[in-house]
Formats: C-alpha cells, structure tokens, sequence
C-alpha cells in the first residue's frame, strides 16, 4: 500500500544536509514495512538488523561504534555488501540496543556518506531513560503515524476519487453529490477499520470488519504488553486506567480531561507520568486548551486544561467494542459518543499532517475544538459530527479576525462568509 510518506524519504535521500534518521511512531504503524519498501525502490541493496528478532546484533557494537570499525561487521552479519550511496542501513527496535542508538553520531560526523535509518516502536520511551545517550542534532527525526483518510481511500482502490476531493477542497466546489455519499461511506468505514496497515489491507481484501476487529484487538494486547514490560507495576496500573479512560471522557459533552473520572480524587500528580508515557510511545496525543489565539500559540496553553485523543480512530473503535452497523448507518444509540469520537478522527487527520493542536475555551459555554496554525495563520478548526451550527466559531471569528475558519461537518464543500465548509472525509487537505 502506498504511504504518503515516501515523498518525505525521498527528500531525506536527496538532501545535500542529510544525517542519519530516526524513524519512530506507535507499534504497528507500518514503520519497517515503508523502510524497507524504501530501500527497495531507492537503493541497490538493504543491510537490515532487528534487535529484537535477532539479539545477538547487539554484540557488534560492544567493542566500539565507530563508524570504520562497524561497517565490515555489518557487512558481513547481514551479509551484504555496504556501499555509501547505494545501501540503506537499517536498525529496527533500535531502542533495545543503546549503542547503536548513540552509533548515529558518528556515523553523522565521521561517515555521513552512509545512509543509515533507524526506527523504534518504543523510542520516545526508551531515550527518556537516563541511561540512554541520544544523538542531539546528529539526526534527523520522522515522526510515522497511522494510515491517514487519503491513505485509506488510496488502499481501497479510490485514488481518483481522492485526487477529486482535494480539487474541490482548493477550489471550494461542492463534489458532486453521488460521490460525496460514497466519501462519506468510506469515511464511516475509516472509523471502524482505522488506519494501521495491517487492519487497512485486510479489509481492502476482505471487506471483513470481525477479521479487522480481531487484529485490533492483537493490537491493543501488544500495547498493554508494552506498558507492562516498559513500567513499574505501580505506574503500569496508572497507565491503564487512563488509556481506558480516554474513550469514557470523549463520551461526554465536555470532552476535557479529568481526573476525577479515572479515580475518585484523582490528581494531576497522581497520572500525569501515566499520560506522559501515552504520549511517548505514540498511542495517544494531548491537546491543551488555550486562553488566547494568539502567536505563539504554545505561549498561551493552560496546562491544567487539555484533552487526550487515541491516536487510531479503529483502535478506539474496537476499544469500545462498537458495532460496525452502528457506525456505518449512523445509528442513534452512538450519539453521546459520536461527537468525541469526531473529534478524535479529525485529531489524528491533523496530527499525521503535523499540526501541533490546540482548542480554545475562553468562557462558559464557548469553545472550539482546535486552533491550528496553517501557512503563517492561526486557523480554528470546529468539527460537527453532522451539521450543527458553529457559535463558537462565529463568537472566535469576532474576537480574532483570522482570513477563515473551517468547519469540519457532513456537509459537501463550500464558503460562506469566512467559513470554509471541509467535509470530514477530507480533513486531510488541510
């Protein structure tokens, strides 16, 4: 399947400024899968080592790390000729073995002819430990998320009804109507089948939502594994709580974090390792409030105001065990849930582009559910499940005068006043 991806490592190769790279993102995001299909279609060989399938790796860099004394050894354990140029060296679940990690700064500074790529599923983890001596500036760094809605359309065999979409997306021309229906089926489907790659090509082959949910679930198992083998047990149980707790909070109307919902008395001081760690391994974002719309935005969050997303909108799918007929006919018995789960699958359209997320919540009862900032402007983003109407948005318009804003709904394209109506199957145009 195509990730969109492999125009950002086509770059990283082209780049007369290139250093080693750092590929990381959750468990199962397709992360050595699109390493691999890269080093396939770009170089003339792969010189590939898995720390964790094969731990004896690991003793090539006992004795040193020095990029003339690695690159024989690597040669002849992967057995592949290493060229500069013309081979890609990969270290996959780089985070079990510190060396290698620390491996990259020299080959940075001693051998950067070498195109060396590295991914972890665990990473963001691993070099928050003190033990572990990561290469500052010595590496460039790509963030791999889930398969994002173009993506998925592109998987399913819709690429021109993808490339339709964006048209219309620039030129703010409604699509026509029989293919916004069928986007809009496709968009139900990507709530329930998600974007990891695994969980996309079997339903792309199979149209099989109890297969789909069964990888889920294996999924899930993997993550909880993670947090058992990568915690204490004390701050495990913690972690657990609050993973689970993320789905309950977007069930409400207001959809900020809070505390006392994961435990009675709950405080800050109590999770906020647990939700630190979800955001480090890449299976969960935080979204801060802020108090003004202002540049920076970063200046302005309340750290004590913030909401936290799963980052698989099919994860959190199976992690409430919906039934795929309620969510591909809309059924009502989801409408205290259908608001936060919105807000979740417009989160992780976002964040897979780069947007760092805020919402804005100045007053009682007014708010919107992000603020990004798109090509130098400070943009608000309000996400409707349906088609409600958008007082919040009007109410930040008169505050900030920003060129537009976005509402996200099930309605087809189109621009009124300064509100720029995206469809939610096409959040990721923005």
């Amino acid at each position: 399947m195509e990730r969109t991806v492999m125009k950002k490592l086509e770059a990283w190769k082209r780049s007369p400024f290139r250093k080693p790279l750092v590929v990381q993102g959750a468990r199962q995001v397709g992360k050595t899968y699109t390493l691999l299909e890269f080093g396939k279609r770009a170089y003339e060989n792969i010189a590939y080592f898995n720390f964790e399938t094969d731990p004896r790796y690991r003793e090539l860099f006992d004795e040193s790390i020095a990029p003339d004394y690695l690159v024989p050894l690597l040669s002849r354990a992967s057995q592949q000729t290493i060229t500069t140029e013309k081979t890609l060296i990969v270290f996959d679940e780089v985070q079990l073995c510190e060396r290698a990690l620390t491996s990259l700064k020299y080959f940075c500074e001693q051998a950067p002819a070498y195109h060396v790529a590295v991914a972890g599923s665990l990473l963001g983890i691993a070099v928050n430990r003190e033990e572990y001596s990561f290469p500052v500036g010595k590496v460039d760094m790509l963030t791999m998320h889930p398969m994002d809605m173009e993506e998925f359309l592109l998987a399913m065999g819709d690429g021109e009804l993808a490339e339709r979409i964006r048209r219309c997306y620039e030129r703010d021309e409604p699509l026509p109507s029989l293919l916004h229906q069928a986007a809009l089926e496709r968009y139900r489907e990507y709530l329930l089948v998600g974007g990891m790659p695994e969980c996309v090509l079997q339903y792309a082959q199979t149209q099989n939502h109890v297969l789909v949910r069964h990888t889920q679930e294996t999924i899930l198992m993997s993550y909880l594994a993670d947090m058992s083998k990568y915690n204490s047990t004390s701050e495990n149980k913690k972690t657990r709580l609050v993973y689970d707790n993320i789905s309950v909070q977007l069930s409400r109307d207001n959809t900020r974090f809070q505390y006392k919902l994961v435990k009675k008395g709950g405080r800050a001081a109590e999770f906020e390792n647990a939700i630190e760690w979800l955001k480090l391994s890449g299976i969960a974002g935080q979204v801060f409030r802020v108090e003004q719309a202002r540049k920076p935005l970063e200046n302005y969050r309340d750290i004590d105001a913030f909401k936290l997303y799963v980052s698989d909108t099919g994860l959190l799918a199976a992690k409430e065990n919906l039934e795929p007929v309620d969510v591909l006919y809309g059924s009502h018995d989801l409408d205290d849930f259908r608001g936060g789960q919105t807000e979740n699958y417009a989160y992780t359209q976002m964040s897979a582009h780069g947007y760092s997320c805020y919402y804005w919540k100045p007053d009682r009862g007014a708010e919107v559910d992000f603020v990004i900032q798109r090509e130098g402007a400070i943009v608000p983003v309000e996400v409707k499940s349906s088609d409600g109407k958008a007082k919040s948005l009007h109410l930040f318009m008169e505050r900030y005068r920003p060129p537009y804003a976005v509402k996200l709904c099930a309605r087809n394209f189109g621009f009124e006043g300064d509100v720029k109506t995206v469809p939610l199957y096409a959040a990721y145009c923005l």
